[in-house]
Order: C-alpha cells, then sequence, then structure tokens
C-alpha cells in the first residue's frame, strides 16, 4: 500500500532534485546539463548582487511572519469562542461557515478579492466612503498590500486551522471545569487556568512547526493578487524565481534564488522539529 505513495514521491520530489546542477551552471536548455557551462558560484554571487535579492528576502520573512503569527491567535481566539457556544447546532453551523473558504482556491479567491476590494466599484471602498473614509487602493498600494495578503490568507484558512484547536479542546477533563465552578471560578478564570493549559501543547506544537514555513509566503495567493505596482513590498522568492527563471529565461540564477531558500527552509524545519520534539515530545517516527 506504501508502494504507489513512494513513487509518487521518489519521481516527483527526489528525482527533479538532479535538477539542482543548474544552479552551478550557466544553463541552456539545448545543450542539457551535460553540455550546459559550469560556473561554480557565479550565480550565487549574481542573484547577491541584484538590489532586489534583499528586498525580496524581507518582505518573504515579513509577510510569512505575519502569517505564521495571525495563523496561531485566530483560530485559537475563535476556537475559544466556539467552545463557549452551548447549542450544538448553531457551534456546527459556524465552524461549516468559516471552513468553506479553505477548499476554494486562490484563483477564485483572487478575482472575488479584485472585485470587492476595487477602488472604484469595491464593496469596500464603498463602504469606506460611506463613513468619510477616501477609497485605499488595496492591490496597488505598498502601504496596504503585504496587510492585505495576510488578512485575506487568514480569512481563508482559520475555519480549517480552528478544527485543531477545536480537537484539543475535546481532550481536556470536563471535571476539571466542575472543579473551578466549586472554587467560585468564572468563565474567563476557567479559560486562563484550564482551557488554554489544556491547550498548551498543541500550541507549541503548532508554532514550532509553523517555523518551517518561514520562507513560504504563498506563492498562489501573491501571484493571484500582486502587481508591477507592489513589488517593493509584495514580492517574495517564489514569484521572484517564477519571473526570473520562466520568464527572463535566467535558470541559473533563477536555480541558486530556489536552492538558497530550500536549504534555509532545511534548516528551519530541521530546528522545528527539534524543538517540537524538546517541548511536546512530536516525533514524525
Amino acid at each position: 500500500m506504501i508502494l504507489p505513495g513512494f513513487l509518487l514521491v521518489l519521481i516527483y520530489c527526489y528525482g527533479p532534485m538532479f535538477g539542482i546542477v543548474i544552479a552551478f551552471q550557466k544553463f541552456i536548455p539545448a545543450k542539457g546539463f551535460f553540455d550546459s557551462q559550469w560556473v561554480g558560484l557565479k550565480n550565487f554571487r549574481y542573484i547577491w548582487s541584484i538590489p532586489d535579492t534583499l528586498t525580496v528576502l524581507r518582505n518573504t520573512i515579513a509577510i510569512a511572519g505575519m502569517k505564521i503569527v495571525s495563523g496561531l491567535v485566530v483560530p485559537i481566539g475563535i476556537a475559544l469562542l466556539l467552545n463557549e457556544i452551548a447549542r450544538e447546532v448553531v457551534k456546527r453551523t459556524i465552524q461549516t461557515v468559516i471552513y468553506l473558504p479553505h477548499f476554494l482556491s486562490w484563483v477564485i479567491l483572487g478575482g472575488v478579492l479584485i472585485d470587492i476590494l476595487s477602488p472604484a466599484n469595491g464593496i469596500v471602498n464603498h463602504a469606506l466612503q460611506w463613513i468619510g473614509i477616501e477609497p485605499i487602493y488595496f492591490l496597488g498600494n505598498n502601504a496596504w498590500f503585504p496587510y492585505t495578503l495576510v488578512i485575506s490568507h487568514e480569512w481563508k484558512e482559520f475555519g480549517f486551522s480552528t478544527i485543531i484547536y477545536l480537537a484539543a479542546l475535546t481532550g481536556i477533563n470536563p471535571s476539571l471545569y466542575e472543579a473551578a465552578v466549586m472554587d467560585g471560578a468564572g468563565r474567563l478564570r476557567q479559560t486562563w487556568h484550564i482551557t488554554l493549559p489544556g491547550m498548551a501543547p498543541i500550541i507549541v506544537l503548532m508554532t514550532t512547526l509553523s517555523l518551517g514555513n518561514v520562507l513560504n509566503a504563498g506563492f498562489e495567493q501573491v501571484f493571484n493578487l500582486y502587481s508591477p505596482q507592489v513589488y517593493a513590498s509584495g514580492d517574495i522568492i517564489d514569484t521572484y524565481v517564477y519571473r526570473m527563471g520562466l520568464l527572463e529565461a535566467q535558470y541559473g540564477p533563477a536555480t541558486a534564488v530556489g536552492l538558497f531558500k530550500s536549504v534555509v527552509s532545511f534548516l528551519f524545519i530541521s530546528t522545528a522539529y527539534w524543538l517540537a520534539y524538546k517541548f511536546a515530545r512530536y516525533r514524525i517516527f
């Protein structure tokens, strides 16, 4: 039963790793891997000489960092609020509604966001005008674009993440709440002294594992929402590699950027799993 999955990983994940050699070549597709000129570390020196590289790296870390923080705070808060709803039907209905955007692709949601955030006809800017605020170009203003990415990403994904924390809540012993009520503890004190400590292991686990995504700011989302106007604040490593490699045909430098990202991500993921084992006793085998 494992064999089909193993073959897929071997073919589509490990097989293409041979292409890493492009990072050390002046790669020409017509010549292939074996006949292209070997240039050593020239591509790496070239990418670090480009001013855009540091801007892209800074944007990636900033956007990914904000997504990691919001991806922890928002689902935990929503899970705590849902846990306070006594009627199971209402609770399940809300959970289903907030979970639905997770199944929509960024191609669909990108079109929706472009429409509703339009400075001329978007419903959001119409609402802002009603309260006396000038229209905001959310997808074309460098000051607003990163936050638009983070908020729209969280709107799409927080329902899915909430399920994890709701599952953690079911593992808390109800007798602890009964004892707290007998001691006169209100709902806030019960949350602070029982609920949050009971969720602590899964919170620590999700926090440490999220470190591996610090250089993954979301290619699909950014690609469907950004434009040259917001490259200064919204261009990330993945979109940078896409433009450099596929649109500008700079295969060597693009592969060098991708390899740099992969090495740094590997270090973060290794550190994350070590921390997960140290603080939450999480093991992958």
